[in-house]
């Protein structure tokens, strides 16, 4: 009869733990609302200029090109789609919601959005 019992105690445990992990994959950030006056701000744009250019140019920038990442046209590219990708990553990309502050996240996004961008 222990022996059940345990079993009953490991099963439980067991779906409670993942019963966790699901909670947390399904804890998403949410997306902020970009305006005209947030995309336009020097300040954000110099910001997202500087993330740019210590981590992201490595794959996305001219140097990169052929082939490390694909090339970005920010005029195709709406700002939720943007920081969605820079926060979740997609494919080989990866999230960068741990290494960056939504801020520095969403300053990405106005650089990208800027007439300064230069891949």
């Amino acid at each position: 009869m222990r022996l059940r019992s345990a079993g009953a105690l490991l099963c439980l445990l067991a779906a409670f733990a993942a019963s966790g992990e699901e909670t947390k994959k399904a804890v998403k950030e949410t997306v902020p609302v970009f305006n005209k006056t947030y995309l336009s701000n020097k300040k954000n744009i110099e910001a997202g200029r500087n993330v740019w250019q210590n981590q992201c140019r490595h794959c996305h920038g001219a140097a990169a090109y052929p082939g490390k990442a694909p090339k970005l046209n920010p005029g195709q590219l709406e700002p939720d789609f943007i920081y969605e990708r820079v926060t979740f990553g997609f494919g080989k990309m990866p999230a960068w919601k741990d290494v960056f502050s939504a801020e520095q996240r969403k300053a990405v996004v106005a650089y990208i959005k800027s007439n300064d961008f230069s891949p």
